[in-house]
């Protein structure tokens, strides 16, 4: 009889109604939902990665606007690079992974579990810095709004952790119309903006505020240090690769096609904001000021004005950036899936909900978002210091796991593969080492405490199951004793139909029963011997069976447990060799809100039973659910006639 699903209609109005495993395939994706799904964190990156290289060029004023462009094309030259890297990951390593399966089995399992570490580190940030940075967009246009910066950022993120718990196929149906429309206006723009520096009609529109007047001198320092903020546009191309489980067949070409549109997109992008800035002499302004505005926001009013598209451009931002974090949850839950298959993570976050999505990764995900957040008040600049390290940590320690992978699968064209890997893992590595020096003392010393943390903490998880395991093995046919006799015992704390159902229970697992009532004083000991002997004792002397005594233990401190305990040791010194059954009657409600009102003794007295560390020692539930409608009562199967049961 299938299960009656009352109860599940909120639930299922927030969640969904739930999937069958046969149902799987329906929940994959394909390339333009992809570029939706997954290509969010790459291609919002647009929006806040010139900015961070911007911010740190600041102090040189306008002058640091010429500096932009040369060192986009540097981070796109990187870039193409890593993605070239990853489009190869993705075919020699198609069940998902990513960095950390690539490292896993190449470099060893030290360098898996940092690649892993340094993946989730990444996800977690993205989410982060995406939503700040959608919420950044929001009071640029609505400056009314920015007391109301991080509620409005804990909520999008509710609203996102929603979204994505109802499964690939919705979440992908969500994102894909904001996802094109971000596209589609920020090329109206480019495209415009190009066209009037074209026909020399891009003249410098000076928006308030003024760009800062400069205070500082060009210096390599000073270049390095832009170059490790706008690296952050890098992150996010990472994500196909740890992805692509979740394409549809022929899976690997979808994740490839996927991934050469998200790269495209964001280099034309990367480029075109680059050089506009300078053009319309647009630059960063200070993110705690009360006229902060993003660059995208100078940028699009600069080239089109502030009417109504300039509001639907901003719109469109919004949506993105915010929504960038979606990679992350389609991402962050696969890493957590592979970790928990090896026993490096609990194994809750292999198995898939009820709309198939890896729920336990996603809630994990949200709730630390939630509190990186809340520590960094929702700024977004308070962010980018940690970001980009985790990412380049997991592209160095991926492509030097597929320099190793190479030179053991020497597949036609595997030279040129594994110096394009080995030239990207040198340059990662290079870049890594710039951003963590330039931003260790901004923040990114964050990240080198984060990642050796998350190292311990996988560590110990699977030395934790690997101790078990090995504690729990057994290579040897099972071991066949002589059955005993078996003695049963029924707490008993008043005669009722809870007790009655766990009695009968008993006397039919064993013929042996005893009934024991703890006296802590809360209980007519004399009324309870009467109904005994009139609902017991009498009926099962008629049906010509041996009624089992009730034994009353004194509790002189009004105890439950250690009474019981101290009987039940005094027993099984008297039935050596015996087992010794406990048979547990439970009142059970399944409404939350009313069980509330029956307490938790049965459950504190099977836990303190269970731990007690006797081996002889057997606790039985035996459930008896509380029904708040009139019902008719069975007659027992021990009843003699003319004694009906009565609760």
């Amino acid at each position: 009889m299938p299960r009656s699903r009352e109860g599940n209609g909120i639930a299922d109005l927030l969640l969904g109604r739930p999937l069958t495993s046969a149902q799987a395939m329906q929940e994959k994706t394909g390339v333009l939902t992809g570029v939706a799904l997954l290509g969010l964190d790459a291609l919002s990156s647009a929006a806040y990665g010139p900015e961070a290289a911007l911010t740190v060029l600041r102090p040189l004023g306008a002058g640091g606007l010429w500096l932009l462009f040369p060192i986009t094309v540097a981070i796109v030259g990187l870039l193409m690079v890593v993605a070239g890297s990853y489009a190869q990951t993705s075919a020699a390593y198609p069940s998902g992974g990513g960095a950390y399966t690539v490292a896993r089995q190449n470099l060893g399992r030290g360098a898996g579990l940092l690649a892993a570490t340094a993946l989730m580190l990444d996800y977690l940030l993205n989410v982060a810095v995406g939503l700040s940075a959608g919420t950044g967009a929001l009071v640029s246009a609505l400056p009314a709004l920015r007391p109301h910066t991080l509620p409005i950022t804990l909520g999008l993120l509710a609203l996102l952790t929603l979204v994505n718990l109802r499964g690939v196929s919705e979440a992908g149906a969500v994102f894909v119309v904001p996802t094109w429309f971000f596209i589609t206006s920020l090329s109206v723009v480019l495209a415009v903006g190009l066209f009037k520096l074209a026909t020399g009609d891009a003249t410098p529109v000076q928006q308030p505020p003024p760009l800062a007047v400069p205070t500082a001198s060009l210096g390599a320092w000073l270049v390095i240090r832009a170059f490790a903020s706008g690296c952050t546009a890098m992150t996010g191309v990472e994500a196909i690769s740890n992805a692509v489980p979740i394409f549809r067949d022929p899976s690997i070409r979808r994740a490839r096609v996927t991934l050469g549109i998200i790269v495209g997109i964001l280099v034309t992008m990367l480029l075109g904001i680059a050089l506009l800035c300078r053009a319309y002499g647009v630059g960063a302004t200070d993110p705690d000021g009360a006229n902060y505005q993003t660059v995208l926001s100078q940028l699009i009013a600069a080239v089109m004005g502030r009417g109504v598209f300039y509001y639907v451009a901003m719109a469109a931002i919004l949506c993105v950036l915010a929504l960038s974090a979606n990679t992350s949850y389609a991402g962050f839950p696969l890493v957590c899936q592979v970790l928990a298959r090896e026993r490096y993570l609990p194994p809750g976050f292999a198995h898939r909900g009820r709309r198939l999505a890896l729920s336990r990764g996603i809630l994990t995900l949200s709730g630390l978002a939630a509190l990186l957040l809340i520590i960094c008040k929702g700024i977004t600049d308070r962010l980018i210091p940690l970001f980009a390290i985790g990412a380049l940590m997991a592209f160095t320690l991926s492509q030097a796991g597929m320099v190793v992978h190479w030179s053991r699968h020497r597949e036609e064209g595997w030279r040129w593969r594994r110096t394009l890997n080995g030239a990207g893992a040198v340059m990662t590595a290079l870049t890594l080492v710039i951003v963590g020096v330039s931003k260790f003392m901004h923040g990114g010393w964050a990240a080198f405490v984060l990642v050796p943390m998350g190292l311990v903490v996988l560590s110990r998880v699977h030395a934790a199951y690997t101790r078990t395991r090995q504690a729990t093995e057994l290579k040897r046919p099972v071991r066949l004793t002589p059955p005993s006799p078996r003695v049963a015992v029924v707490p008993v704390d008043r005669w009722s139909h809870a007790s009655e159902t766990a009695l009968r229970f008993a006397l039919e697992l064993s013929d042996d029963v005893r009934a024991v009532h703890i006296c802590s004083g809360d209980t007519d000991e004399a009324a309870l011997d009467s109904q005994w002997q009139h609902f017991v004792q009498g009926p099962l002397l008629e049906a010509g069976r041996a009624p089992p005594p009730l034994v009353h233990v004194g509790s002189p401190y009004r105890a439950l447990v250690w009474p019981l305990v101290d009987y039940l040791d005094a027993l099984l010194a008297e039935v050596p060799g015996r087992t010794v059954a406990i048979v547990m009657p439970e009142l059970l409600e399944r409404h939350w809100y009313r069980a509330m009102l029956y307490g938790r003794r049965s459950e504190l007295l099977r836990s303190a039973l269970l731990l007690s560390g006797e081996r002889r020692l057997v606790v039985v539930s035996v459930p008896w659910y509380l029904r708040t409608e009139a019902h008719p009562e069975p007659h027992s199967a021990w009843a003699a006639p003319g004694h009906p049961e009565d609760g």
